[in-house]
């Protein structure tokens, strides 16, 4: 496939490696100071940028019917618009708040255990993760990704990152110097404590994941995730 790298920052470079090592042509490399020429020769888009660029670039996509995934986090409250102009377009678009492969079974494991412990009210859950200092959103799209699926089996109405009221689930965001992205989710009680973690050892997972989910996207039309494209549906 040709691709389109949109964000050309750390993962960008570790995406790139792996799409060549898997044989594909990287046609258009844009970071915030390059234009979308070139664009119009991709097969397939990957954008891992900024949350302020996101939107841009993936509708610069689906306006030139070149399915895109995004894996940039912290631009949600423009998704529906994301999702409205895809379907407008008829077009293909991922995403993913997290597109390591073993994330996504931790999203699944998550869930799982979210339906257990909804049966027992003496636990009260929370949610840690911990990035390194150049992440610009917080908490991590992960960690909010992890709270949805746990309120959406629970009777958790929202999360948040200070103060949480009882029915809110207590994330706490912590940054700290070269951590890929370590994320653990607690169930605390009086006489004993339950708890799942998944710790990232390099950016690794998050690139092959991207480029195994643009691979599955290529010649499809719609609206995916990664429950897709591992068939976890």
């Amino acid at each position: 496939m040709k691709i389109a790298l949109l964000g050309y920052g750390k993962m960008g470079k570790v995406i790139e490696r792996i799409a060549l090592e898997r044989g594909h042509e990287i046609v258009l490399r844009k970071d915030k100071d390059s234009t979308f020429e070139g664009l119009e020769n991709a097969d397939v888009a990957i954008d891992f940028s900024i949350p302020d660029a996101a939107v841009g670039n993936i509708s610069a996509c689906l306006n030139s019917d070149i399915p895109v995934i995004s894996g940039t986090t912290g631009w949600l409250e423009n998704y529906h618009d994301v999702v409205a102009l895809c379907e407008q377009k008829n077009g293909a678009f991922i995403y993913g708040s997290n597109f390591s492969l073993g994330v996504n079974i931790f999203f699944e494991l998550n869930t799982y255990l979210a339906k257990m412990m909804a049966k027992v009210n003496q636990y009260k859950v929370s949610i840690e993760e911990v990035h390194h200092i150049q992440k610009l959103d917080s908490p991590s799209g992960t960690a909010i990704t992890l709270a949805k699926d746990i309120i959406a089996e629970s009777d958790y109405s929202s999360w948040a990152i200070g103060n949480p009221k009882e029915d809110e689930i207590f994330i706490n965001a912590k940054r700290e110097e070269n951590v890929p992205g370590t994320h653990t989710v607690s169930y605390d009680s009086d006489v004993d404590s339950i708890e799942i973690k998944h710790t990232a050892h390099s950016r690794e997972g998050f690139a092959l994941g991207a480029v195994v989910a643009a691979e599955w996207l290529y010649g499809k039309k719609g609206i995916y995730t990664m429950k897709d494209v591992l068939d976890l549906r």
